[in-house]
């Protein structure tokens, strides 16, 4: 059993080493441990720090492209090099490594695919109180949005067995943490938490640098994710509120007919009219984003079957190099 920790990076060569040399080299049930950053454009020298630390394997982005783009390339990079289970964690040592032996517990016993830890969100000192009740709001939202459980939805600290791996995919620029549950609960991955604990605060988070821009992006991207596995509901609930207005004018006019005063009441029947097409036009638009969805679906399993064909040939060829190099 192989496991790889990998390190989305931005710029940290000063907190690097610090969370590497935090990271377990060796846990029960796993036979085989390896590191992977990705050098999200950085600028300072985090490659070199990597480099000399000894990480195994380094993703290089030649400029900046965001957080979900440099987890999906690690994913990528772990799976070509063999891992069974693929752990994330931050470079700023926000998350606790020997906890990564209670992360990966549930994957090994077979409980789950993927696993998110849950900080101990009203303990953590350099919290906000606003920072506090936010991180909870955001995460009682994803947790109606993907019908799971997960009590702590912005967390990176998370593992995820091969199988999860395969199926993963972001499509936001912002952040994968929302976007992953909210598939793993709609793809009916099985999906779990545990409690983990958090380190003191090497720098302030880069992700959060204006409440306000967290709060729409966040929102925008739940809403993203909940419209692309539940298209039809979405816009059924959206031709609701057209519907019942646009619908009440009608009746309304139609009182007004009945008792002969509708003559000076034609602009509130176009008003209704207008409002019942305009439900009538939302909900036949969730009718063709629901075939789409469907297509979809079949694309993510061709790409599935794809790319599994390829990682289990590169992942043979790594084990047979293994046995080689043994023998």
């Amino acid at each position: 059993m192989k496991l790889i920790i990998q390190i989305p990076c931005y710029n940290e060569a000063q907190t690097l080493e610090i969370a590497l040399n935090a990271l377990p080299r060796k846990l029960p049930g796993i036979d085989e441990i390896e590191y992977l950053i990705v050098n999200d454009g950085s600028r300072d020298g985090t490659a070199e720090v990597a480099r000399r630390w000894g990480v195994h394997h380094i993703v290089d982005f030649k400029q900046n492209k965001g957080l979900a783009k440099g987890f999906m390339a690690g994913l990528d990079g772990c799976l070509r090099n063999g891992a069974d289970i693929i752990v994330n964690t931050d470079a700023d040592n926000q998350y606790c490594g020997e906890d990564i032996a209670k992360l990966i517990r549930p994957i090994l016993e077979g409980e789950a695919d993927m696993v998110v830890g849950a900080r101990p969100i009203d303990e953590t000192a350099h919290f906000s109180f606003f920072k506090k009740k936010l991180q909870h709001f955001g995460s009682w939202v994803v947790r109606k949005a993907s019908n799971t459980d997960i009590p702590d939805a912005p967390s990176g600290f998370r593992a995820l067995s091969r199988e999860a791996a395969l199926r993963i995919n972001v499509v936001n620029d912002y952040t994968y943490t929302l976007e992953t549950i909210v598939q793993a609960g709609r793809e009916k991955i099985a999906i779990t938490s545990v409690p983990v604990r958090t380190n003191e605060e090497l720098r302030p988070s880069r992700l959060f640098r204006s409440t306000l821009g967290y709060v729409k992006k966040s929102m925008l991207t739940i809403l993203r994710a909940y419209m692309m596995y539940k298209p039809l509901k979405t816009f059924f609930y959206l031709a609701i509120p057209f519907v019942l207005v646009g619908g009440a004018i009608g009746v309304r006019f139609l009182v007004y007919m009945a008792i002969g005063q509708s003559g000076g009441h034609v602009q509130s029947l176009i008003l209704g009219c207008t409002l019942l097409i305009m439900g009538f036009l939302t909900f036949m638009i969730g009718l063709l984003a629901d075939v789409i969805a469907a297509n979809r679906r079949i694309l993510q399993d061709t790409q599935y079957h794809v790319r599994r064909a390829e990682y289990d040939a590169l992942y043979q060829r790594h084990k047979e190099g293994q046995e080689s190099a043994r023998a």
